[in-house]
């Protein structure tokens, strides 16, 4: 009898160790790891032990929460299956070797506050289906070879702090109602083909500490009202086509140094404000 007891007991825990997160998580995580040559990873994962041992996966109340794969030699391709992994709220798969288009499914995150895909190799359009993703704090896709226009959904983020998206192939204009991003506090656009005026609108994003815009095809004058921007520490604009150079800022400056002319559009100025 006592033998069956611990036979019995040993069998719940067993059961219970592997019931962490349900079958659908696991066969998502699984799925990511067969596109991603799970086998090379630099830090790979036992598929027969349970959730909570594989590298990079945090699980909370029996849910998979954050996913952190950086620097960890993944190749291929999102699945699909991405999608399926409701509570994840961060992702960080930066510094791989990831390429192709992002799956649509991803849109299917609704409590991500934070993805990073950046250092990789994805290709295509940022998909619109990002802006359903409310709860997003920090977007990092710098350094792909997204293409195509700033998403206008992307203005739907409000939530945002951080939208990094520089050394890509985007084009098109940076949108008027990028004011709509009131909690941003960074803003890297760096390295596109980006056109058109830099909006006035950007004026409006009280919280902004770094704006960088630099090496686009940008056009006219940096707008008066930058100099507003109280908690702006960073800016950079060189490599464009603006009616003048302007000085590249780094350190806690006054925005009014952001209009000195200068014969070197990459000297930069870092004096500490009083």
């Amino acid at each position: 009898m006592k033998t069956l007891k611990f036979i019995a007991v040993f069998f719940f825990v067993s059961a219970f160790s592997f019931a962490n997160v349900s079958s659908n998580d696991k066969d998502a995580l699984i799925a990511l790891y067969k596109a991603t040559n799970g086998a090379e990873w630099n830090t790979t994962w036992d598929l027969k032990a349970s959730i909570d041992t594989w590298y990079g996966v945090k699980i909370e109340n029996n849910k998979i929460v954050e996913i952190n794969l950086q620097f960890n030699n993944l190749q291929g391709t999102l699945p699909q299956e991405i999608g399926s992994l409701v509570n994840l709220r961060k992702i960080n798969l930066g510094f791989n070797k990831l390429e192709g288009t992002l799956p649509s499914s991803i849109k299917n995150l609704k409590e991500l506050t934070s993805l990073e895909l950046f250092m990789n190799r994805f290709e295509g359009n940022i998909p619109s289906e990002l802006g359903e993703l409310t709860k997003l704090e920090s977007l990092k896709l710098y350094s792909n070879k997204f293409e195509g226009n700033i998403p206008q959904s992307l203005m739907r983020l409000i939530n945002l702090k951080e939208l990094l998206l520089g050394s890509n192939f985007l084009t098109g204009t940076i949108p008027n109602n990028i004011y709509a991003l009131s909690k941003l506090e960074k803003l890297s656009l760096m390295d596109n083909k980006l056109e058109g005026d830099i909006p006035v609108e950007i004026a409006q994003l009280t919280n902004l500490e770094e704006l960088i815009l630099s090496t686009n095809n940008l056009t006219g004058d940096l707008p008066l009202e930058f100099m507003n921007l109280s908690n702006l520490n960073t800016i950079m604009v060189s490599d464009n086509n603006l009616n003048r150079e302007y000085v590249s800022i780094s350190g806690k400056n006054p925005p009014s140094l952001m209009m000195i002319d200068m014969e070197n559009p990459t000297a930069t100025v870092d004096i500490e404000k009083e």
